[in-house]
């Protein structure tokens, strides 16, 4: 039996304990950074094949690293998600897995635990990489920070959506918080005492609204005041609001995160009002997907009987941290239909009806062997990535 089949087969005599892993973590939902149970259920499924773990991962409690060697050659990792989102259920108290984090973990652990089975057909390392928080901080952002890819020849995802799609865009983002301080003063009696922090904020917002003329097609920038005062007959001492930067390109958001500080500077500079500006969650880059496994993976999926891409879906993006990854290592990042009629999208709440059932274990199973059979093939071959 040829190699690719041999990823069928096992995936196949695999799928029912897959399915398991799917449902339990989508039967268990945690928000980021608070994914205890999800990731230890990782850790201690992923331990019955043979692998060596390290848990908690680089100080990230919820972060994990298993390993399994199977000889001298590439390192290829998989990256599980498992972070669920608040806001759901009728009373909209409930957090649920509306992103389909928990069909990500499974597919990367199918993906592993295939390959384990298929250890002595090729020399590498099997790495199994549990990424906390990808939907607040973003872990993998901390992670590559902290040397988790430094070591990694190629890392591979796949996200369920509403079509196929081989050439995904995710943007650049910057989160930055900006913060005034004024001179509080009764806004009737003595209006000349006072310094507005919320002038300043408005002002802020009134020149990034002015950059927007200026700004590539690709850029968003979308925001909230956080803190706009107390009462209303007292000018506003402090102020604060927050903004996301996006650009399709990590260069192009630098340039364009300085102007947007520099708004604030102006506004700062007209009011009086002290200015000072933080990064309140991590910044995310770019995705960058390696062309040669993206060809690996597409010939697969067709193989498989997923014929019907999209060219690209720009106009619809958002950020994801996978884009930080792109940028140390070999990446292969992609969307697989969900199946569903009419279509469902992450986030939804009939994106629910997607990730866990029927349709989930349809997409399951062509995930698992798609990348397993890719990065075989790349074991076999490390070229592909050089």
């Amino acid at each position: 039996m040829e190699l690719k089949e041999c990823v069928y087969t096992k995936t196949e005599e695999l799928l029912e304990e897959f399915k398991e892993v799917n449902d339990y973590i989508y039967a268990h939902p945690e928000l980021g950074n608070e994914e205890y149970m999800s990731s230890q259920y990782l850790v201690d499924k992923i331990s019955q094949y043979g692998f060596e773990v390290t848990y908690p991962y680089l100080d990230l409690p919820t972060a994990f690293r298993a390993e399994l060697n199977c000889g001298k050659g590439p390192k290829i990792a998989f990256l599980a998600e498992y972070d669920a989102l608040p806001g759901y259920g009728e009373s909209g108290d409930q957090t649920a897995h509306a992103c389909g984090h928990n069909w990500i973990a499974a597919s990367t652990y199918g993906a592993c635990a295939v390959l384990s089975q298929l250890k002595d057909h090729f020399n590498g390392t099997i790495v199994f990489i549990g990424t906390p928080a990808e939907e607040t901080t973003g872990g993998k952002c901390d992670l590559v920070d902290r040397g988790a890819f430094d070591d990694i020849d190629a890392a591979f995802q796949m996200h369920l959506g509403a079509e196929n799609n081989l050439n995904v865009v995710t943007l650049a983002i910057d989160s930055i918080e900006f913060n005034f301080e004024g001179v509080a003063a009764h806004a009737a009696a003595y209006p000349e005492r006072g310094i507005n922090a919320l002038d300043a904020v408005q002002l802020t917002y009134a020149g990034i609204n002015a950059l927007r003329q200026h700004m590539q097609p690709d850029a968003r920038v979308h925001g909230i005041i956080t803190n706009g005062g107390q009462a209303a007959n007292t000018v506003p001492n402090k102020a604060q609001c927050q903004f996301y930067i996006r650009a399709k390109k990590r260069a192009y958001l630098d340039e364009l995160t300085q102007k947007v500080i520099n708004c604030a500077k102006g506004a700062e500079l007209m009011t009086g009002a002290k200015l000072t500006y933080r990064h309140f969650e991590n910044s995310y880059d770019d995705l960058i997907n390696h062309p040669g496994l993206i060809a690996l993976a597409k010939t697969t999926m067709e193989d498989l009987g997923v014929t019907d891409f999209v060219e690209n879906d720009e106009n619809a993006s958002g950020s994801s941290d996978i884009g930080n990854v792109s940028h140390v290592c070999p990446t292969c990042y992609i969307e697989l239909n969900t199946g569903a009629n009419p279509p469902a999208y992450a986030h939804n709440e009939d994106f629910l009806n997607c990730v866990s059932g029927t349709l989930a274990y349809q997409t399951l199973a062509i995930a698992v062997k798609t990348m397993a059979y890719t990065a075989l093939q790349v074991y076999l071959d490390p070229t592909i990535i050089k």
